[in-house]
C-alpha cells in the first residue's frame, strides 16, 4: 500500500485530535516567518508602542490569514501532494482529514479574519483593513495555482508574505510610506530565496508531475544560484530599510547584519546541491532571521 492510499480509518477520532492534526499539517509554527515583520512594521508605524488592542488584532489577522492560505494550499494541491513521496502523508492525501474539514476551517478562519479587520474600524476608526481584507485573503490563497504555469511562483509566495509589514503598517497608520514598502521588498526576496531552496527537494517529483518551479526549469545547481542572487537582493534591501527609517539605528543594523550572516550560512548548508540539511537551512535559520531582525528592530524603535 502506498503512502497516498493510507486508509481513512487513521483519521483522528475527536475534534481536538483533528485540530492537532490540522495544525501539524499546515505547520502552524511557520507563522514565525512573517509575524515578526508585521510586529516590527506596527511599532515602526506607531513610532513606539502601538495600542495593545491593535497589536492583538494584527496577531489575530496574521494567524487567521495564514491558516486560510495554508488550508487553501492543501486543498488545491491535494492531488499533487498525493503524487509526491515527500508530501503523500499530508492530511488530505493520506485520508487523515477530509476536504470538508479543511473547507470548514477556511470558512471559520475567514470569518475570524474579517472580524479582526472590522475591529480596526470599530475601535480605532481605521476602515482600511476591512476594505482590503477580502482582496488580501484571495491573493495569499492563490499561490498553489501559480506553480502550474510559472517559475515566478516562488516570488509570488514572497509577495504574499511581504503583505505582512504593509498590512500591519496600514492597520496602524491608516496610510502607506516607504519603510514598509522597502521592508516588503526584503521579505519578498528573502521568502522567494528560501522557497527556491526548499523546492529543490521536489525536483524529481516536479519534473514528473509538471509543476513549474525554478529547480524544475533550471536544474538543482542553477536554481541554488538563483536563490543566492535573490538573497543578495534581500541583503541590500535589509540595509536600505535602516537608511530610510529614521527610527532605526545600531540595534536594527546589528540585526540586519546578523540576518545577512545567517543567509550566508543557509546557502553554505546546501552548497553544491547537498540537501541533507535543507530542513535546518529552511526552518531553523529563517525563523531565527525573522525573530532577530524583528526583535532588534522593535528595541531600536523603543529606545
Amino acid at each position: 500500500m502506498t503512502q497516498a492510499a493510507l486508509p481513512s480509518s487513521i483519521a483522528p477520532p475527536t475534534p481536538a485530535a483533528k485540530l492537532r492534526a490540522f495544525a501539524a499539517d499546515i505547520k502552524i509554527s511557520h507563522t514565525i516567518f512573517a509575524m515578526p515583520w508585521a510586529i516590527l512594521a506596527a511599532f515602526l508605524a506607531a513610532v513606539g508602542w502601538p495600542h495593545i488592542g491593535q497589536v492583538g488584532l494584527i496577531v489575530a489577522c496574521m494567524v487567521f490569514a495564514r491558516t486560510v492560505a495554508m488550508a487553501a494550499n492543501r486543498l488545491l494541491d491535494a492531488r499533487l501532494d498525493a503524487l509526491n513521496p515527500r508530501t503523500a502523508r499530508r492530511a488530505i492525501p493520506s485520508g487523515a482529514l477530509s476536504r470538508k474539514f479543511f473547507t470548514g476551517i477556511i470558512v471559520f478562519c475567514t470569518a475570524g479574519f474579517m472580524a479582526a479587520c472590522y475591529g480596526f474600524e470599530f475601535w480605532f476608526d481605521n476602515r482600511w483593513p476591512l476594505l482590503l481584507g477580502v482582496p488580501v485573503l484571495l491573493f495569499i490563497s492563490l499561490y498553489p495555482l501559480l506553480k502550474r504555469f510559472t517559475r515566478l511562483c516562488h516570488y509570488y509566495l514572497g509577495l504574499a508574505l511581504a503583505l505582512a509589514p504593509i498590512c500591519a503598517w496600514v492597520a496602524i497608520a491608516g496610510s502607506i510610506a516607504w519603510p514598509p514598502i522597502v521592508m516588503a521588498g526584503a521579505v519578498l526576496l528573502w521568502t522567494a530565496g528560501f522557497d527556491i531552496i526548499y523546492a529543490c527537494q521536489d525536483l524529481k517529483s516536479d519534473l514528473e508531475t509538471g509543476v513549474v518551479s525554478v529547480p524544475a526549469r533550471l536544474g538543482l545547481i542553477r536554481a541554488l544560484w538563483v536563490a543566492r542572487i535573490t538573497h543578495v537582493g534581500c541583503a541590500a534591501l535589509l540595509i536600505t530599510i535602516g537608511l530610510v527609517s529614521p527610527a532605526f539605528g545600531v540595534l536594527y543594523f546589528t540585526g540586519a547584519g546578523l540576518a545577512i550572516v545567517l543567509l550566508a550560512i543557509e546557502h553554505a548548508l546546501v552548497w553544491n546541491g547537498d540537501l541533507s540539511k535543507v530542513g535546518l537551512a529552511f526552518f531553523t535559520i529563517n525563523g531565527i532571521i525573522s525573530v532577530v531582525v524583528g526583535a532588534l528592530g522593535v528595541m531600536d524603535v523603543l529606545l
